[in-house]
C-alpha cells in the first residue's frame, strides 16, 4: 500500500509536474513518558532469534541448462566482436556488466548489441581495446562464480501483483496502482530479466504456478526490490550534481561521466619513410566514465537535441496520459492520471530535464528497450532507471545528441 503522505509527481503526457513535498511524520513517543506496569520478574532463558532464510541461494555450475540463441534469428551484435560467450558464460558476463553499472539490457544468456556496448564501456574505463573480451571474461569469472541461483518468492509479492490490471487507459486511471500482472513478471524484473527467460529455465508449470514462499531459478544478480521504493524525491548532491550524462540517440545508450566526456582518440596516418601508415592509438583508461545503460529515445520528430539540466528526480510518478499530446504534440483537456507502479508507462522513477516534457524514466516493458520509441522521453529498464539518482542528481547536465 502506498502511504498517503508520499508526494506524487504528475506527468504531462510522458512528463510529470511535481506535487507538494512529503508531509512530516509524527515524532515518536518519548520513552520517558511510558511507565511500565509493575510485575514480578520471572527468570527467562536467552532467546536467539532464528536467522532469516536467504532470499537467494547460488546453484552449482552446470545445474541449469541455458538455452542457446535461435539459429534462425539474426543477432543484433555488431560484427566487430566475434565469439560472444554462450551458456553460463553469457549469463555471467551480463551479470558482471550489470553489477558494474554498464547495463547489458535484459539478462537472458543471449548477448547482443547492448552487451557489446557495455563491454566496450567497461574496456574504455580499464584501458583495453574495443572488442577485447579476454580481460572482462577473466574478471567476470572471478566476480560471478555462480551465475544462477534459486530465489524465494517474497511474501510481499501479492501486494505488488494485480492479475486483473486492465490494458485500457480509462480503467487504469481508476486503479490504485499499476502493478505487475503476475508473480512471474514480479520475479523476472526483480532479477533483471524477462518472463521469457524465466520460462526457459524453469518451465511453464513452475513459472506460472509459483507462490510466495516457493522458489524460481533466476540470474544470480542483486535484486531490484520494488517494495523498497517509497516515492522519495532526490535533491542536489555536491558530487553527483556536477556530473554529465550523454544520451546517444543513435547508439541507444546513456553514458554518465564525472565531467564533460574527453575528446575521442582517432586513427591517424603516420609517415614512415615515404609511405603513410595507419596508426591506431593505444587505449587510455577513461576513469571519467562512471556508467552506461541502454535506452529507448523518443521518436525522431520529438527528440530535443541539446544540453539540458537535470531538474528533478522523484520515485513513483503519476503519469498524465494525453492521447492528443502523444500523437500530435498538442495538449488537450481530455487527459487521464494513471497511478504509479512498475507497469506505468514511465516506470517507477522520473528524472526530469530543464526542457519541459523530457526526462529519463523507467518502463513497463524492459524487453522493448532499444526498439519501441517513446513520445520524446528517454526510457530505461526499471532496474537501471532506479540507479540514475545514485549516479547523477538535480543540477547535472544531460546532453541529448
Amino acid at each position: 500500500m502506498f502511504r498517503k503522505s508520499l508526494a506524487l509527481a504528475f506527468i504531462a503526457a510522458a512528463c510529470p509536474v511535481l506535487a507538494e513535498e512529503q508531509a512530516l511524520r509524527a515524532l515518536p513517543v518519548d520513552p520517558s513518558e511510558i511507565t511500565p506496569e509493575k510485575t514480578e520478574a520471572l527468570p527467562t532463558a536467552p532467546v536467539t532469534p532464528p536467522a532469516p532464510a536467504a532470499e537467494i541461494t547460488p546453484l552449482p555450475l552446470g545445474s541449469v541448462k541455458v538455452p542457446l540463441p535461435k539459429t534462425n534469428v539474426k543477432t543484433d551484435a555488431p560484427a566487430d566482436i566475434a565469439n560472444l560467450p554462450t551458456g553460463e558464460d553469457a549469463v555471467r558476463l551480463q551479470i558482471f556488466l550489470d553489477q558494474s553499472n554498464f547495463g547489458p539490457g535484459v539478462i537472458d544468456g543471449k548477448p547482443g548489441r547492448f552487451t557489446v556496448q557495455a563491454v566496450d564501456s567497461w574496456n574504455e574505463v580499464h584501458g583495453h581495446s574495443t572488442g577485447d573480451l579476454g580481460p572482462i571474461m577473466e574478471a567476470a569469472r572471478k566476480a560471478v562464480p555462480h551465475p544462477f541461483a534459486t530465489a524465494i518468492v517474497p511474501e510481499v509479492a501479492p501486494k505488488w501483483v494485480n492479475t486483473g490490471l486492465s490494458h485500457n487507459r480509462a480503467a487504469q486511471a481508476q486503479a490504485k496502482r499499476m502493478s505487475y500482472r503476475s508473480i512471474a513478471e514480479f520475479m523476472s524484473e526483480r532479477f533483471h530479466t524477462d518472463v521469457e527467460f524465466v520460462l526457459e529455465i524453469n518451465g511453464s508449470k513452475n513459472t506460472w504456478g509459483v507462490k510466495p514462499g516457493q522458489t524460481l531459478i533466476v540470474p544470480n544478480v542483486k535484486p531490484f526490490r520494488i517494495e523498497e521504493i517509497t516515492g522519495k524525491r532526490y535533491e542536489a548532491d555536491p558530487v553527483m550534481s556536477e556530473r554529465h550524462a550523454v544520451v546517444d540517440t543513435k547508439k541507444n545508450q546513456v553514458r554518465i561521466f564525472e565531467g564533460a566526456p574527453p575528446a575521442l582518440l582517432v586513427e591517424e596516418e603516420e609517415v614512415v619513410s615515404d609511405k603513410p601508415v595507419l596508426v591506431k592509438p593505444k587505449p587510455i583508461a577513461n576513469r571519467a566514465l562512471v556508467a552506461s545503460f541502454p535506452i529507448t529515445p523518443g521518436k525522431p520528430q520529438f527528440i530535443h537535441y541539446g544540453t539540458w539540466k537535470l531538474n528533478n528526480s522523484v520515485e513513483l510518478p503519476v503519469w498524465r496520459f494525453d492521447k492528443s499530446l502523444l500523437e500530435t504534440g498538442k495538449r488537450s483537456n481530455n487527459a487521464l492520471n494513471i497511478p504509479p507502479g512498475p507497469n506505468s508507462p514511465v516506470g517507477i522513477i522520473w528524472n526530469g530535464l530543464s526542457r519541459p516534457g523530457i526526462g529519463l524514466h523507467g518502463t513497463s516493458d524492459p524487453e522493448t528497450i532499444g526498439r519501441a520509441r517513446s513520445a520524446g522521453c528517454i526510457r530505461l529498464a526499471n532496474w537501471d532507471a532506479i540507479r540514475i539518482p545514485t549516479l547523477i542528481r538535480p543540477g547535472a547536465t544531460v546532453e541529448v545528441r
